[in-house]
């Protein structure tokens, strides 16, 4: 199966490649007049600047490559918060996976956790685009480029184990098949989720769709898309039941989601006019006042939420050493991923938390794991038995380094660290430590995190100002185009 050259994720962007003109026929057979023709493309997209779109998307993915490497060293820093969250709700997602349990459910919401979400961010832009929609091409494009950005500190400062680490007996379905084991362990390795951007971006998209609609005075039930904003909602609504099933997400994680898309969509509903100068320049009306003011209100909210960030670090710091990473009940085999150093095998350390009980250790290559792995397990026979395993007993700790498990060839691959319960009572937590050579990014991980928090500043400091003016949350125009007895910005 590893032999395979073409993954996942180039087979879902050719079938996305392939499907986006039915789809976008399909949704607009009712409204032939707002199709863009075919020799018109080319101009359309020159003189409505959608290059600068394509190069949006460009820069998001450089954006989550620099985000993904830091989160996995920074960790030795930031901790994380699960057991904060499994105690405010419990086991509860345990109960959604084996009430619902089921191989052909598996496969279809692998399928659609993977394939409808790429296909939602990549083809939402080309059907407005498609149908003459210059705003929302716009707005759904920075929809994209923006929630990753706004869920960049959250991500990276308030880390939530996942699922399937955490809660005894979950299973992490995701992995269930070894060509899809590949793809997530380097794209999407399951090590954090708060928030879930698959609430997030479709739920972005939906207030965007709203908000524009208030906007222009228009009945949702009368909107020309209608019908795509549908598909958009019941999409959104399994990708909530999927994120649980899967063992991915808590249910704490789709709140979350929705805040983050919707504070997005504010965002990019209110700039995008400035943006495209519909109201004249994009700074026409900031004066020194009006910059002081904005400067004031939305440099306390940064101030506020940087201090939150600094409190958690040092709350992490003095607690850490304290805290499972992850439960095993008896039987269950989980995993932690170690991303490539580029130098030399990553410092691990593993403890066993428990006073009774010994729990099994497996270091294996990602290419080794998907040989093995069945059924979301690693299957191990007379042939497939690991080259290196190690028993840790009652309050033990296992320093792993490359000399031990003889990985000097391999800090350039991605590695699973197996761990596995053997017994048949009690629920063991463990506790790991990965320390990589390249040390702790903490301020590089600040830097990004600034957009964030000052988009956060800047909609609250938005959403005051109308409230105050008497005007609905939907109004983009910008302050200076209000009516003349409204304050200026």
């Amino acid at each position: 199966m590893y032999g395979i050259t073409i993954g996942p994720y180039g087979i879902m962007m050719t079938m996305i490649v392939l499907l986006t003109p039915l789809l976008c026929w399909s949704f607009t057979r009712n409204q032939k007049d707002s199709r863009v023709p075919m020799n018109r493309i080319y101009c359309e997209i020159k003189g409505k600047k959608y290059y600068l779109h394509i190069m949006g998307y460009l820069l998001i993915v450089f954006w989550k490559q620099i985000t993904d490497a830091l989160n996995e060293p920074i960790k030795v820093k930031t901790g994380h918060y699960t057991d904060w969250v499994l105690a405010f709700e419990g086991e509860s997602v345990l109960w959604i996976q084996d009430s619902f349990s089921n191989a052909i459910l598996t496969d279809v919401l692998n399928f659609h956790y993977l394939f409808i979400y790429l296909f939602l961010i990549y083809v939402t832009t080309i059907y407005y685009m498609y149908t003459g929609e210059r705003d929302l091409t716009d707005k759904v494009t920075l929809n994209y480029l923006l929630i990753y950005a706004l869920a960049v500190p959250y991500y990276l400062f308030f880390n939530v184990e996942v699922t399937s680490s955490y809660i005894p007996g979950m299973e992490a379905l995701l992995y269930h098949d070894g060509w899809y084991t590949d793809f997530y362990a380097t794209h999407d390795p399951l090590d954090n989720c708060v928030p879930s951007l698959h609430i997030a971006i479709p739920f972005g998209i939906l207030a965007l769709n709203w908000l524009h609609v208030r906007d222009k005075g228009i009945k949702m039930k009368e909107w020309k898309h209608l019908a795509y904003h549908r598909f958009i909602l019941w999409n959104t609504i399994l990708f909530a039941f999927a994120i649980l099933y899967l063992g991915i997400h808590w249910i704490v994680d789709i709140p979350l989601g929705i805040m983050i898309g919707g504070i997005g969509a504010l965002f990019i509903h209110h700039i995008q006019p400035r943006l495209r100068n519909d109201f004249g320049r994009t700074f026409e009306g900031v004066n020194r006042f009006k910059f002081g003011r904005h400067a004031l209100f939305e440099g306390i909210v940064v101030l506020l939420l940087f201090a939150a960030i600094m409190g958690g670090l040092n709350y992490q710091e003095s607690t850490m050493d304290d805290r499972a990473s992850m439960r095993l009940g008896p039987g269950d085999t989980k995993f932690d991923i170690i991303q490539p150093t580029g130098e030399e095998f990553a410092h691990v350390s593993v403890t066993n938390m428990d006073e009774e009980y010994t729990i099994q250790v497996t270091l294996l290559t990602l290419k080794e794991s998907v040989e093995l792995m069945e059924n979301g397990v690693i299957n191990w026979n007379e042939e497939n038995q690991p080259r290196w395993s190690e028993e840790i007993g009652p309050k033990g700790t296992l320093f792993l380094q490359n000399e031990i498990v003889d990985f000097d060839s391999h800090h350039n691959e991605w590695t699973l660290l197996i761990i596995h319960h053997p017994g048949t009572e009690e629920v063991i937590d463990v506790h790991i430590y990965v320390e990589y050579t390249e040390g702790v990014p903490v301020n590089l991980a600040l830097l990004l995190s600034i957009p964030s928090l000052w988009m956060t500043g800047f909609v609250i400091h938005r959403l005051v100002r109308l409230k105050v003016e008497g005007l609905p949350l939907s109004d983009s125009r910008p302050s200076h185009a209000w009516n003349k007895s409204s304050e200026d910005e």
